[in-house]
């Protein structure tokens, strides 16, 4: 990062440091949670933080390229084990959906985003929880290794084979 942004790149000073990871650790306005938990602990679904984000990085950086990369879903209910449950997951469409929609305000006000990536292709083995977080497109069967789509991966292509942004007609895609 040094090479590619030089003298901008930001250094921080410990009490900085500290703030910003207190800030990361829940995110609230005035006590009360602004967005919908997600499987993965502190970490909540707040989609208009795409644009704030982008349009923060645009600015500080001078519109460089940039690429967003791992943006995903995780249900909170870990216990839920069902495979028709997971495999519906109309929540893991609607978080996508409403985050591009708000990536897209960004690009429409001069963002140079090149790529945006979603997090995962299928659900994987998460470094601190195993498989119990799932932010796949595709359900793996861990019995048989059978990989099987989910809503959210009928729904991603055909976002982006036919510009589909239609989040009431969801079920049309199950």
């Amino acid at each position: 990062m040094l090479k590619y942004i030089g003298s901008d790149l930001p250094s921080l000073s410990i009490k900085e440091k500290k703030i910003v990871k207190n800030s990361l650790d829940f995110i609230e306005r005035d006590g009360v949670l602004i967005g919908e938990p997600t499987g993965m602990e502190d970490t909540y679904v707040v989609p208009n933080g795409m644009e704030k984000i982008v349009n923060q990085i645009k600015f500080r950086y001078k519109n460089k390229p940039m690429f967003i990369t791992e943006n995903g879903y995780s249900s909170p209910d870990l216990q839920e084990k069902r495979v028709n449950v997971i495999l519906n997951d109309v929540k893991r469409v609607k978080f996508h959906l409403e985050y591009l929609d708000f990536l897209a305000k960004s690009i429409r006000k001069g963002a140079d985003v090149r790529r945006y990536f979603i997090w995962s292709l299928m659900d994987s083995y998460e470094w601190l929880t195993g498989y119990n977080l799932k932010f796949g497109l595709y359900y793996v069967d861990r019995q048989t290794l059978t990989r099987i789509p989910k809503l959210s991966a009928r729904w991603y292509k055909s976002f982006l084979t036919e510009n589909t942004t239609d989040l009431v007609n969801i079920k049309a895609y199950a």
